[in-house]
């Protein structure tokens, strides 16, 4: 996603150019792919121009669904997982007289925060601004008076 971000605005990015930059396995990123792109955060073009590209501008790509879209629902336990308490009944008998599910919960919400206040555009580096050497005008430093 960061080397999307880094692509965005200047069409789609092949997944070699993606797979060589990044030094990650072709099949391993049309994995990745097929999830964003069912998450609606990537499209694909056809073609020999095609490739992938981010969907919203990194800006409106909040972290929190991009790990969703490849991990799931955020739980650091199956107790403390987004999804519905019954959904996980069958995981762990003692979700409703655990003493440590208040922990994972306050857990599973501090990393839903953080990630739900990052935007992709906070992962993508800032592109380098080419600056013109600042011409500092030279000035006769005087000489020291003796005394």
């Amino acid at each position: 996603m960061v080397q999307l971000g880094r692509h965005y605005g200047a069409g789609p990015a092949s997944l070699a150019e993606i797979a060589a930059e990044e030094a990650l396995p072709r099949p391993y990123l049309e994995q990745l792919v097929t999830s964003l792109r069912d998450a609606a955060l990537v499209r694909s073009t056809r073609g020999s121009h095609g490739g992938y590209e981010l969907a919203r501008a990194p800006e409106e790509i909040r972290m929190s669904d991009v790990l969703r879209a490849l991990e799931g629902p955020i739980a650091p336990m199956v107790c403390a997982s987004e999804e519905p308490h019954v959904a996980h009944a069958p995981a762990c008998d003692r979700t409703a007289s655990c003493t440590v599910n208040a922990l994972w919960m306050r857990i599973r919400d501090a990393i839903t925060g953080t990630l739900e206040g990052m935007t992709l555009a906070d992962l993508v580096p800032r592109r380098p601004i080419t600056l013109e050497p600042l011409a500092i005008p030279s000035t006769a430093v005087p000489e020291p008076v003796s005394v």
